[in-house]
């Protein structure tokens, strides 16, 4: 069976290797059909303490590791990418305004 990944929030890395991320999303009210936003906060694996709150990232479901840990952290998700930096030749830059 595949482990399952999520992404979301990074609320605190108060704890030592531990990290507590809000996994949010969006559900289809079964009566009214209105569209309302669930969230679960879970304990993730950080070894090397390098994550910090504020971030998003992607966490994978381990073997627990402890009473409330079961995930891991795998990586961060770069939601402020900026687009790479292309160089125009001599006849393409003149051309452009």
């Amino acid at each position: 069976m595949p482990k399952r990944v999520l992404t979301g929030l990074i609320v605190s890395d108060k704890g030592d290797k531990t990290v507590v991320v809000n996994v949010e999303r969006k559900v289809k009210h079964p009566l009214y059909g209105k569209i309302i936003r669930r969230s679960k906060k879970y304990h993730a694996h950080d070894e090397a303490n390098e994550f910090k709150q504020g971030e998003t990232v992607r966490i994978e479901e381990t073997a627990p590791i402890s009473r409330l840990k079961t995930w891991k952290v795998m990586d961060r998700v770069n939601t402020h990418a900026t687009p790479e930096r292309v160089e125009l030749s001599g006849e393409e830059a003149a051309s452009t305004p």
